[in-house]
């Protein structure tokens, strides 16, 4: 791994980015092309609970749904992970074992990532140990806007040999980097240091993901695929809630990255109230009529 060189992270057009971006939001797809898409959209769900108030029974009804997101249709999903804090690690990789279903775990004192570097690490391990298949770590924000680059590129790189072989998705925050420009590099310096995902947000701050910065991202993936041949996945996370816009952002992925993006290997939504506006969705295309929302769980 090298620290990359910023002459080659453009200085992003932010009319050109913010114009390209509004056009994915005129596209029309027709039932069969809709039907496809919400899903796939359930496919590509990180199930997510990150609250203060998560209970084993909480996290266990979740990981159900993930598993299941319809019960009566086992054709529909499963979701491609649950995303918990450290703690639930052990109760969801119980609770989803021979699924196929992942577990995620938010991790290095998220949503903040205000410890030192030796006890962010430590949780990477304790999760993996717990049994997580992927780790969503987050960037030291505060030392990327103090001009501290080289210390981020560290310490992705640190946090991915400490994950050993879970998957590494790198939280950027982009409601705190302030301008695509720093987007783009974050992202590039993430991608750099090993980060196997790169994703927008923590949900905790406002703005969360947005097709334009998600765009930004997009672009420097593919960038970075040209220049050394190493997929790296996508993950927008927080304020995607309805299935209209998840479409939007699987459209842009497909015109952005092409088909070997577009599924869960490379691909994710991190989400809480997407799932059953997706299911809604699905049923309606499926059936002519909107089911009321307490047809789905909650959880």
């Amino acid at each position: 791994m090298t620290f990359p060189d910023r002459r080659l992270s453009p200085a992003i057009d932010q009319v050109g980015v913010e114009e390209r971006a509004a056009r994915f939001c005129t596209r029309s797809l027709k039932k069969e092309t809709k039907l496809s898409g919400l899903r796939l959209a359930v496919t590509m769900l990180d199930v997510t609970t990150l609250e203060g108030a998560d209970s084993v029974g909480k996290v266990r009804q979740m990981c159900s749904k993930a598993m299941r997101p319809l019960p009566e249709d086992p054709s529909v999903g499963p979701a491609a992970a649950v995303c918990v804090y450290p703690r639930m690690v052990k109760v969801a990789a119980k609770a989803v074992e021979g699924s196929g279903v992942k577990v995620a775990s938010v991790a290095t004192a998220f949503p903040s990532g205000q410890m030192r570097l030796k006890e962010r690490l430590a949780e990477i391990r304790y999760c993996v140990n717990e049994g997580a298949d992927e780790i969503d770590m987050v960037i030291s924000r505060g030392q990327f806007l103090q001009g501290e680059y080289r210390a981020i590129f560290d310490e992705v790189a640190k946090c991915k040999e400490a994950c050993g072989e879970a998957h590494l998705k790198v939280i950027l925050e982009t409601g705190e980097l302030a301008t695509y420009d720093q987007v783009r590099w974050a992202s590039d310096i993430s991608m750099a240091a090993g980060a196997d995902f790169i994703k927008t947000s923590t949900g905790k701050v406002s703005p969360a993901a947005t097709l334009p910065v998600t765009l930004v991202m997009l672009q420097a993936i593919e960038d970075f695929y040209e220049r050394t041949g190493r997929m790296v996945g996508m993950k927008p996370a927080g304020g995607i809630s309805n299935a209209k816009l998840a479409l939007q952002y699987l459209v842009m992925v497909r015109e952005v990255l092409g088909e070997k993006w577009l599924n869960n290997e490379w691909f994710r939504f991190g989400a809480s109230s997407l799932t059953n506006d997706l299911l809604m969705q699905i049923r309606k295309q499926e059936t002519g009529r909107y089911q009321s929302g307490d047809y789905f769980t909650k959880d």
